[in-house]
């Protein structure tokens, strides 16, 4: 019997699958979270030097996802591959640096534990087979964007707009919805926001929406169709509102002081991925629409 077959056949399996594979790529994303943007602002710097004609910066060593290899932030001393097992090596390390004892950061833990559990339930809803493996993809990307907005206020075009087009490739094939309605979701989405920014602008003189947004709402769309929107951003703005009014009385900071769109705009747009439809119509049936 062959792997798939195997995961077909055996539904916990796969969730288990699932559940490993989400730890693995969880300690990747942590990763990824932490050096994508520092390269970005190093590309960004070069770009900038080039433009203005300044003499370009020194040579410096390679850093990227891959080099240098992973090594205390604190004392520098490389971490072995025994050490940087999953949730594993965070509990036998007891959360301290195995050479210089620096206290580890909870949250490389936890992400790896979200993305884990969102993998082991994408694997559980859909089952063995397509929709389950591109469901995946897509969660791991909205983890990586929300964990860097929150960090940068920054939702990384690498990242976001090749999830856009994947989702319209995908559905030409139909896997979660038609092209026409990935097409008017991708469209609508991003012409939304960018509408809702420029009024706010007009009226305010401030910017109250990121660039990045715009395209994180057309990818939404792109993958669930313009269905999905209303919830996302109803969704979306209920929890930005409630959350972000405790974490900004939780940092005892200024009303004005910026809240990430993203990570809401991701749960969100996660959540009526999987549940729209049965949000919308449980929701039409309790005002009696139905």
């Amino acid at each position: 019997m062959s792997l798939p077959e195997v995961l077909s056949l055996y539904p916990l399996v796969f969730v288990m699958t699932g559940l490993l594979l989400g730890l693995i790529v969880g300690s990747f994303l942590n990763v990824l979270v932490w050096r994508l943007p520092q390269m970005l602002e190093r590309d960004w710097r070069a770009q900038a030097h080039e433009i203005l004609g300044l003499p370009a910066e020194p040579e410096t060593a390679p850093y990227n996802l891959l080099l240098p290899h992973s090594h205390c932030p604190s004392c520098g001393t490389p971490i072995r591959p025994w050490q940087n097992v999953p949730l594993i090596s965070y509990l036998w390390l007891r959360g301290h640096c195995a050479h210089c004892q620096a206290s580890i950061s909870l949250r490389y833990p936890l992400t790896e534990l979200a993305c884990g559990l969102l993998s082991a339930f994408v694997a559980w809803h859909f089952g063995f087979g397509w929709p389950a493996g591109l469901m995946l993809l897509l969660s791991w990307g909205l983890l990586a964007m929300s964990l860097i907005d929150a960090d940068h206020q920054l939702l990384p075009d690498v990242l976001v707009l090749p999830l856009l087009w994947l989702g319209l490739i995908v559905n030409s094939f139909g896997i979660f919805t038609d092209l026409e309605n990935a097409l008017w979701g991708a469209a609508i989405g991003y012409l939304f926001l960018w509408s809702v920014f420029w009024l706010f602008k007009l009226l305010t003189g401030k910017d109250g929406l990121g660039h990045g947004d715009f395209k994180l709402l057309a990818l939404l769309g792109a993958w669930g169709g313009w269905q999905i929107l209303p919830l996302t951003l109803l969704l979306a703005s209920l929890t930005g509102a409630l959350l972000g009014t405790l974490i900004l009385r939780l940092r005892q900071a200024k009303g004005s002081t910026p809240i990430p769109f993203g990570p809401f705009l991701a749960i969100a747009g996660w959540i009526a991925l999987l549940w729209g439809g049965q949000i919308t119509d449980f929701y039409l049936q309790f005002v009696g629409f139905q």
